[in-house]
């Protein structure tokens, strides 16, 4: 069987021969490869062939595919039963794992939280100490939609409020509210960005450029005391990967909660994979809930959301604001992500820290050395290519590249055995299991990979 014929075969009975679109290579053209096998940080094709795997699942694989201490976790579970509908002693051990993993990231206290900081300043640490923890209570679903969903959910029913601002470029999801366009203006409602979303429900959602301070005061100037909740990936992944200028997540927690409104940080993407503790652990800021997906679930589907005490009391069957979920909480995904998260020590951390550093520095190099403009952009050990000199700051600029360089690139580490994200918008993740075979494999694929960037045509 060829990646052809399968993809020939899937496209009879699954829209576009895929269950999620990325993985059609629509951006970058040629048939997809069927993947059946996984073992470190390599995955193997239908036609036998390896890759050295730079997507790892889109970040759950922070140990690299099929590590033994998730297997054995996997395995044991199954062995007890798939599903229960009914509560297991090891959901309340990932829940405890993640709040005491975020344990050294607290939250300013209530009265000072409402006082913003200056306007382009760093947040002074002094008014951040306070022993209130930014995560109290975890919530385990299945997908980070449903997490993102519900994180949206609790903060209108906690304010009671309808709106909800988000950032151009950033992806949290699938959700009606969530595909929405940015409007005619930086401080106007938005458009549905998808057939199937009712204008009514876009127009909940303001989309505002990235980054962009003065874009965030105007909407809040106009809609201010209907906005419930401001969302914002930790670190923009979903355009390629764009850090948050300094400061500018504090800058939107301190405006969220001068307005009486709510911060909602994505970790979905980051959680866990930048640091011991996610983005927060890098840069703490005064979340009010942090959703989290990928890692927590080790490879498996499950994703959550946490917040402190009198937030998270707003849920059912405690609170007004519902959410429920049959496979939420499932015992065999709880026993991977637990599994992983026990096995993820310091070691693995500065592994992956390490290599994400080899790799990019690497691609840069080559690319230079093909004399192609190009800027590597990094947040954490996440990182991407943006094919222009200038290193784009949101949206709109990452849109400015040539990312017509980047299928023939990609396809020529494909050829080499070398797995990119098959977009030019989309993060490269590395794992632990990527040891210095695997990493020469990528290093020796570089430079034709550069070449045919080089020679691309728009």
């Amino acid at each position: 069987m060829s990646n052809e014929s399968s993809f020939d075969q899937a496209r009879a009975v699954i829209p576009g021969g895929v269950n999620s679109p990325v993985r059609a290579f629509r951006s970058v053209g040629g048939a997809p490869r069927f993947m059946v096998s996984g073992r470190g940080p390599y995955i193997t094709d239908v036609e036998g062939r390896e890759y050295v795997d730079l997507v790892c699942s889109w970040g759950p694989l922070l140990l690299g595919h099929a590590h033994p201490a998730v297997l054995d976790a996997v395995h044991e579970a199954v062995s007890r039963g798939l599903s229960f509908g009914a509560s297991t002693p090891a959901e309340t051990e990932l829940a405890e794992a993640v709040i005491a993993r975020l344990a050294p990231v607290t939250r300013p206290l209530p009265e000072r939280a409402a006082a913003p900081t200056a306007p382009d300043d760093v947040p002074d640490p002094a008014r951040s100490p306070s022993a209130a923890p930014v995560v109290e209570q975890l919530r385990l679903v299945s997908t980070g939609t449903e997490a993102t969903m519900t994180a949206i959910r609790l903060a209108r029913g906690v304010t009671g409020r309808p709106l909800v601002v988000k950032f151009s470029g950033h992806y949290h999801g699938h959700s009606d509210g969530l595909l929405a366009d940015a409007g005619s203006g930086l401080a106007t409602l938005a458009l549905p960005a998808s057939a199937g979303v009712p204008a009514e429900i876009a127009g909940q959602t303001l989309v505002l450029p990235y980054n962009d301070r003065e874009a965030v005061r105007a909407a809040f100037a106009e809609f201010g005391p209907r906005i419930a909740a401001i969302i914002v990936e930790a670190a923009a992944a979903n355009m390629g990967v764009v850090a948050p200028s300094p400061g500018f997540n504090a800058f939107l927690a301190d405006t969220a909660h001068a307005a009486g409104a709510l911060l909602i940080v994505d970790e979905v993407l980051t959680g866990f994979r930048v640091s011991p503790a996610g983005w927060l652990g890098l840069e703490p800021v005064a979340a009010d809930i942090v959703t989290f997906g990928k890692v927590i679930g080790g490879g498996m589907p499950l994703a959550g959301l946490g917040a402190r005490r009198e937030i998270m009391e707003h849920l059912a069957p405690i609170g007004p604001v519902y959410q429920a979920g049959t496979l939420s909480g499932n015992p065999v995904a709880v026993a991977a992500g637990l599994a992983t998260l026990r096995a993820a020590d310091a070691a693995v951390y500065a592994r992956v820290d390490e290599v994400a550093g080899v790799i990019s520095s690497a691609v840069s190099e080559a690319l230079d050395a093909a004399g192609v403009e190009h800027a590597v952009s990094r947040a954490g050990n996440l990182f991407s290519i943006q094919f222009q000199s200038t290193l784009a700051t949101d949206y709109a600029g990452a849109q400015r590249q040539d990312a017509f360089r980047y299928g023939p690139f990609f396809h020529a580490m494909l050829d080499a055995g070398v797995s990119l994200p098959p977009s030019a918008y989309e993060a490269w993740f590395v794992s632990a299991a990527h040891d210095d075979a695997a990493v020469s494999r990528v290093l020796e694929a570089l430079p034709a990979a550069a070449r045919a960037a080089a020679s691309a045509q728009p």
